[in-house]
């Protein structure tokens, strides 16, 4: 039976989901296959880079970024396994022009991401946070004052920027509560959008305009990094909220941040941040009109299990030499110590 090397950044501290580091479910697909997963106590990354560089066969990329500077190091390495939708902490330029396959998951948790951004939008326009606090207080006659102000939610709009799975579960689920939907993402065809009653707009500056409440679900990448600054706030109308379900760098923070002081934007609902785990010092966490929540909209307890087998699957698939379900580079061009790729069934490019 072939030896392949399965290797991973040792964890430090509580983690949710590597079951006491047995890899029990990643195993269940590795393990016919002979491969094993080492976990490498490294502090730094050239302690990371020393340790992979001539064993690894394939990396989990958790506890680590891969960096180019690690994956260039790599000598046999053919596939880095994602537990995530989002490719961030991967190199994924450095990846493809090294002939590794990057492989993700973007299937798994959708309908949690989408229901826990219904939740934070919603809990933002019903001011949830303050109505909770009034009936704390035993204020409870001045709830009704701070609803006068708030429109019916039916018939108003909503704007997605991205059209990504999540947000086309967002999408199904705003219709149920008769909102208007629109959305901007350039590299999805308007016909995809207009099959499921969705408007399809052309630019991020109209929807911005139009929208009373803003959903941003862009993957991260260097074209979408601060995607959303001064400028793009600054055309939102005063009444509507933001909210962020995604990645955090996809906003610029501080921008946000003068908006909602300067009442630009009249709130926001943020699962993510800038910088993780957020500072309790950052001011959003410190506002009135916004709602937070600690990264966790993925989060239920079919989550961690299925993306783990996922994960070990999609290992299993490429270290046999075949094509995975889900690959963030589909383009990759395979290294010369690889044997030929063999497709596999239905196979599908990136999904976000």
């Amino acid at each position: 039976m072939t030896n392949y090397k399965v290797m991973v950044q040792a964890q430090v501290g509580v983690s949710y989901d590597l079951a006491d580091s047995r890899y029990e479910i990643e195993r269940e697909a590795l393990d016919p296959i002979g491969a094993e997963i080492v976990e490498v106590p490294a502090k730094d990354e050239a302690e990371f880079i020393a340790a992979v560089r001539g064993e690894a066969d394939a990396l989990i990329a958790r506890g680590r970024r891969i960096s180019r500077n690690v994956i260039e190091s790599l000598e046999k390495c053919t596939v880095i396994g994602l537990g995530s939708v989002g490719a961030d902490t991967v190199d994924v330029d450095a990846a493809t022009d090294c002939g590794i396959v990057v492989t993700n998951v973007p299937d798994v948790f959708i309908d949690e991401v989408a229901d826990h951004t219904m939740m934070m939008f919603l809990a933002a326009h019903r001011r949830l946070l303050l109505m909770h606090r009034l009936t704390q207080e035993g204020r409870w006659s001045e709830g009704r004052p701070h609803h006068a102000d708030i429109p019916r939610l039916w018939g108003l709009t909503i704007g997605l920027v991205s059209f990504g799975n999540v947000a086309k579960a967002v999408a199904r689920r705003c219709h149920a509560f008769g909102l208007r939907v629109i959305a901007y993402d350039p590299y999805v065809s308007e016909l995809e959008m207009t099959a499921v009653n969705v408007e399809p707009v052309t630019s991020l500056f109209e929807l911005l305009e139009r929208s009373d409440f803003v959903s941003m679900h862009a993957p991260l990448n260097a074209e979408t990094t601060h995607m959303l600054s001064d400028a793009h706030f600054g055309r939102m109308k005063k009444t509507a909220l933001f909210v962020n379900n995604g990645r955090g760098p996809t906003v610029d923070e501080e921008a946000l941040i003068r908006a909602l002081e300067a009442g630009e934007i009249a709130g926001a609902a943020l699962d993510v941040f800038e910088v993780e785990p957020v500072s309790t010092n950052n001011p959003l966490l410190h506002m009135d009109n916004v709602v937070c929540t600690p990264h966790i909209a993925s989060a239920t307890s079919r989550m961690a299990p299925e993306t783990r087998r996922r994960l070990g699957r999609e290992l299993a698939t490429v270290l046999q030499g075949m094509w995975p379900r889900s690959a963030v580079n589909p383009a990759v061009l395979p290294k010369t110590n690889l044997r030929r790729w063999q497709p596999y069934p239905q196979t599908r490019g990136p999904n976000r």
